[in-house]
């Protein structure tokens, strides 16, 4: 008896399963179908986004960099700035050893007050030599009215000869004052030429010291611009980067001292990839992710596409006509602008970011 309770109950409980499997069935299905909806539904508003929006996270923020390069060299008296440390435009932030330069500064200022001492001595030889016209020219007047007396008595001489009433030794006489007052009026026209000469001559030299204190003039501005050079000033607001200059440091012209990074403005570069530029234009608008502030989102708009791919400012670009050639999609930076500063999330150069433009 008990065998055949056994077989019976071996023979009833597949039956009994069988209605319980089949009635999760539809439930499985019907689970499976809304995944299948919704999977579709995000699925398809997916494909609409990326129908409409481009999107690279080859991307980082950038910003104006300053590197802060002494125009003179000397040793480092004082350097009164400090890694992170925030500046303003103006600030003093290096002072050079000023020596050398005030050194300079002094021979110039000696040597402009010689040729302006120049210039006073030329002008008063114009002076002189204009003396000296007028009285070459007062001797020509004299020795003109000398001739003129000497020729009338020359005459009056020639008739009290031929009427033998004066001798013949009075008669030479007057004849030769003539001649001599002649020659004497000639040398005195001589004179008031040489005199005339030497005042060109001395005009000449009036120029030539004014040039000289233009030219003295312009080593001294050049003096006093090097020296103003060893006062060191931040060329804008930012914040200081990779300070490498310490008191009493030799510097020469051209080291860079320190990065001065600006942080007044701050853009994106995104690389976006040339096969995703065919609807992308200035103006339009763009969604910007930062790394670093993941809950917040910044907007922005296309202000710029760059007229060369990446590659092309490489330092050695891929010249495809000498080798083998290997198509390789290339990439062109695209400067976006954000609309609006959050002082609460400041974006430092260098940040990465991802960038959605909306292309439609």
């Amino acid at each position: 008896m008990a065998t055949s309770v056994q077989q019976d109950a071996a023979v009833v409980t597949p039956t009994d399963a069988q209605p319980e499997s089949s009635s999760r069935r539809p439930i499985i299905f019907i689970i499976l179908a809304l995944v299948l909806l919704v999977g579709g539904y995000f699925g398809y508003q997916r494909y609409q986004f990326g129908q409409a929006h481009e999107e690279t996270d080859d991307a980082q923020v950038e910003g104006d960099v300053y590197p802060v390069i002494p125009r003179v060299g000397g040793p480092v008296l004082d350097v009164k700035i400090d890694d992170n440390q925030v500046v303003k435009k103006g600030d003093v932030v290096v002072t050079i050893d000023p020596s050398d330069y005030q050194q300079r500064v002094n021979a110039a200022e000696a040597a402009l007050a010689a040729a302006q001492a120049n210039v006073i001595a030329a002008r008063t030889s114009i002076g002189t030599a204009q003396a000296n016209v007028k009285a070459a020219q007062a001797t020509i007047g004299v020795s003109s009215a000398n001739r003129a007396r000497l020729e009338k008595d020359l005459k009056r001489s020639t008739f009290l000869r031929k009427e033998d009433i004066i001798p013949q030794s009075d008669y030479d006489a007057v004849q030769a004052n003539l001649q001599a007052t002649t020659a004497q009026r000639a040398t005195a026209e001589q004179q008031v030429a040489v005199a005339r000469q030497q005042v060109a001559s001395a005009e000449q030299q009036v120029a030539v010291a004014q040039a000289v204190v233009k030219q003295r003039q312009a080593d001294l501005d050049n003096a006093k611009l090097q020296l103003s050079y060893t006062t060191i000033t931040a060329p804008a607001n930012g914040v200081v980067s990779r300070k490498n200059v310490q008191p009493g440091q030799v510097v020469a012209p051209g080291q860079q001292l320190f990065g001065l990074v600006a942080s007044d403005r701050t853009w994106v570069v995104a690389n976006f990839k040339e096969t995703q530029l065919e609807d992308m234009k200035v103006g339009q608008k763009v969604n910007i992710e930062v790394d670093a502030y993941p809950n917040e989102e910044f907007e922005g708009h296309v202000e710029s596409l760059s007229a060369a791919t990446g590659a092309r400012f490489a330092l050695l670009p891929p010249d495809n006509s000498t080798g083998n050639f290997v198509k390789v999609t290339q990439r062109v930076p695209v400067k976006i602008a954000l609309d609006k500063v959050d002082p609460e999330h400041p974006l430092r150069a260098g940040m990465s970011v991802t960038a959605t433009v909306a292309v439609k």
